[in-house]
């Protein structure tokens, strides 16, 4: 009689990509870690607050990727990547910004950033991002043609912009936006942000929901005046 057998050992689990989150301001620091733990596969190796803390940490624990924003207190993100890369670091970076010049995009690229998220932005939006650079890291082994390379490359871009609902238009968008943002903790109504766009009130509250459906703001009613409650509309933080 032939023995069983032995049970196939399973395989090794897969290390989770480490992540050093770069940043100063502590409440977005802190969101961001909570962003990285909350999406399977990524951990958190640390958390600086500047150029100086980053070039620390990393000389002392290793970091797969940078989560990395580009206006630090002693110094540009770049000037960090540049030292880094001098060094013979190789981690890729995810540059977290509120910086719009295309020649800075342009020098990041060159440098190793892998991909831009531009602040203010949504957990669904940096998970979106992570989730690609993961399928991006396991491609292995050598490619059997130009379509292979194109779609491993491919998993780094970003998806086309969600079209919007019929009848809004992202100029609008874009006004109604700010003047929501300038607004602060207090929010506004309809009425003011129609009135600031020049747009009606009707129309406006189509934008505001709008920034509501996809977690951008959030709306409660505004008690205390005769009559219908007015709703008032503010910006998240992080939306």
């Amino acid at each position: 009689m032939t023995p069983p057998a032995p049970p196939t050992a399973p395989p090794p689990p897969t290390p989770p990509i480490r992540v050093l989150v770069v940043e100063d301001d502590p409440v977005a620091a802190d969101a961001h870690a909570l962003y990285v733990r909350r999406v399977p596969g990524f951990a958190v190796a640390g958390v600086a607050r500047s150029v100086g803390d980053a070039s620390q940490f990393l000389k002392r624990s290793p970091a797969d990727l940078l989560l990395l924003d580009l206006y630090l207190p002693d110094g540009h993100g770049l000037r960090l990547l540049r030292s880094l890369r001098s060094a013979g670091h190789t981690a890729d970076v995810i540059a977290v910004t509120s910086a719009r010049d295309l020649a800075v995009v342009r020098e990041g690229v060159s440098l190793g950033v892998v991909q831009y998220v531009l602040k203010p932005f949504t957990f669904t939006t940096l998970r979106d991002r992570l989730v690609r650079y993961a399928e991006f890291r396991s491609v292995a082994g050598e490619a059997s043609g130009q379509d292979e390379v194109d779609r491993a490359l491919g998993a780094l871009r970003a998806p086309r912009p969600a079209v919007l609902p019929k009848g809004l238009s992202t100029d609008t968008l874009a006004a109604i936006t700010d003047t929501l943002r300038a607004a602060g903790p207090d929010g506004l109504s309809a009425t003011t942000a129609g009135g600031a766009v020049g747009i009606s009130r009707i129309t406006a509250r189509r934008y505001l929901e709008h920034l509501v459906g996809t977690g951008r703001a959030a709306r409660a009613p505004l008690y205390g005046q005769v009559g219908r409650p007015e709703l008032r509309y503010r910006w998240l933080s992080g939306g």
